[in-house]
């Protein structure tokens, strides 16, 4: 990607034919594929890429097991047709990104035969509405096969395990992938950005977009044929901004994450906990090297904060220990993750948990403004394909055919599962660094890397005895547009999501690389140390949490 001052110099002085609003799944995914069909397109967030609800995911690729048994239970076939179009983006989402999505498998506990025989049949409907592009069948598995391939599972009462499978995903990353492809494909894209205002034609057609540089704090002008707004819980806003008199359509779900020391869950496979307390379902996922467990589903109202609270993580630990041989405790948590779901409106009086994470495309008649609204991140291709087919529509051509179902995404031409071979190999890496950078970067790693052979310094870890090191951060500075240490300790390289005491350690030397990439003063720089270990503070102080290392945090 360009450099930000690049991008709102070319930004600013043309006119596009489209502008998307929103930097996370849909709204990239909206400029991609708008781009590809020939569309002159640019792409601006108020914040980071990434930085809301795409990041703040279960890290899953599925169809959504919970709405298919509502649907089957509702007679709802607005729900199960939104499990098929789930189950069919699924494969797209592995193929065009096979660094940052895999398959995975996931394991459902039965303590009765009557159980195993329900489940069973709910998971072969699965497989059936997947067809050919299943990944691989569901099955049972008996309490001695269940228990060899998790150890961790409580083994009174168990029958069994009803086995199914799904797609695990990298979601910044894979963010970051469909802004970086959308920019090579000619694209403009702009981070810090915030839209605050509209130009409109005599008729009442928005005309330009007014912007403010989060960075800078000069504004700009975004001149275009058509909006889309793909703001995800922030849909509101600019639908009012648009159209003052408009009624609000959002109705926003909080859901939380947390993740603990993988250790002695001893298990590649994911765990479903397929009931509630309240009627849902949560996951236990092995991630990265952590078990990430979430989520809840709450309506959040404005005073709602964005951060995991005790009582969160007591409920989900309420939900998820009476299935495991070893209790996990609050204690031993590591990080956590909070966001809202952008849920529509669909009638008063329901709870978000009955709320339909399906997708609608809004035409606003008088100003112009296309917005997206609703969805989740594994349909953000077909999402992305409704919004655009309606933008050309709005624009008076015909709809062409989005190329974006077969559309690998950047990092991803040439990877296979073992490239981190080549990379140790060819750059001398330990195991853990080439696999990690494999990871986040696919094939681009060898720019990375490029970067440590040029200064050996950069080769060096962020922290010791982790995989990170410091050339990626140099490279999210200079090629990814990454602006503060979350930026990067956050969305570019994970590791604030591994480790919150971690992160905070890392912090100043990511403080060093930004100070010396972008010019930043001393000041700034010890200013933005402060700023962001006060925040990890603040998380672990919610949680009653300590400041000490990992090892207190490790499962016993």
């Amino acid at each position: 990607m360009r450099s930000r001052s690049e991008a709102i110099q070319r930004i600013a002085g043309n006119r596009f034919d489209l502008c998307v609003i929103g930097g996370g799944a849909t709204g990239a995914g909206c400029a991609l594929d708008a781009q590809l069909r020939g569309l002159k397109t640019a792409l601006v967030d108020g914040g980071d890429f990434a930085s809301a609800a795409s990041s703040a995911s279960t890290k899953l690729v599925h169809g959504g097991v919970r709405y298919l048994e509502q649907a089957v239970k509702k007679l709802d076939l607005g729900e199960y047709r939104m499990v098929q179009a789930a189950l069919g983006e699924r494969i797209h989402m592995l193929k065009n990104a096979p660094h940052l999505a895999h398959a995975a498998e996931f394991l459902v506990p039965v303590f009765s035969r009557a159980q195993a025989l329900y489940y069973q049949a709910g998971m072969k409907m699965y497989d059936w509405i997947a067809g050919r592009d299943n990944l691989f069948p569901s099955r049972f598995l008996s309490r001695e096969e269940a228990l060899h391939r998790m150890p961790s599972l409580r083994g009174k009462g168990l029958h069994g395990v009803v086995s199914y499978s799904d797609g695990q995903f990298d979601d910044s990353r894979y963010d970051l992938c469909l802004v970086q492809t959308f920019v090579e494909a000619g694209g403009e894209a702009l981070n810090y950005a915030r839209v605050t205002g509209f130009a409109k034609s005599a008729a009442g057609k928005l005309t330009a977009a007014k912007a403010r540089d989060q960075v800078a704090g000069n504004e700009f002008t975004i001149q275009a044929r058509l909006f889309v707004n793909a703001t995800g819980p922030a849909s509101d806003f600019i639908r009012q901004l648009a159209s003052p008199e408009t009624r609000r359509r959002l109705r926003p779900s909080k859901g939380v994450h947390i993740l603990f020391p993988l250790d002695d869950f001893q298990s590649k496979d994911a765990l479903l906990v397929p009931k509630t307390e309240d009627g849902r379902v949560i996951f236990a996922v092995p991630w990265q090297g952590r078990l990430l467990v979430g989520t809840t589903d709450d309506e959040a109202t404005p005073d709602t904060k964005m951060i995991v609270l005790r009582e969160e993580a007591e409920y989900l630990l309420r939900q998820l220990n009476p299935y495991l041989a070893r209790p996990l405790r609050v204690e031993q948590i590591v990080s956590g993750i909070s966001g809202l779901r952008p849920l529509v409106a669909a009638g008063d009086g329901h709870g978000t948990k009955e709320l339909i994470r399906d997708h609608e495309v809004e035409f606003d008649a008088g100003s112009g403004l296309i917005s997206i609204l609703g969805g989740k991140w594994t349909t953000h291709r077909l999402m992305a394909e409704d919004t655009i087919n309606a933008v050309q529509r709005a624009l008076g051509e015909g709809v062409t055919p989005s190329p974006t179902k077969q559309h690998v995404l950047a990092g991803a031409a040439g990877f296979t599962a073992d490239y981190w071979k080549i990379l140790a190999k060819d750059y001398a890496l330990e195991e853990a660094t080439a696999q990690h950078l494999a990871q986040k970067f696919g094939t681009r790693a060898t720019e990375v890397l490029a970067l440590a052979r040029a200064d050996r310094s950069l080769a060096a870890p962020l922290v010791a005895g982790l995989p990170h090191i410091r050339a990626e951060a140099v490279y999210a500075i200079r090629n990814e547009m990454a602006q503060t240490i979350e930026d990067i300790l956050a969305r570019r390289l994970g590791l604030q999501l591994f480790d919150w005491r971690k992160a905070m350690e890392a912090a100043p030397v990511v403080a060093d690389l930004l100070a010396q990439e972008l010019g930043w003063a001393r000041e700034r720089r010890d200013q933005a140390i402060a700023s962001y270990t006060d925040k990890i503070r603040n998380f672990l102080r919610t949680l009653g949490l300590t400041e000490e290392t990992e090892s207190r945090g490790r499962i016993q």
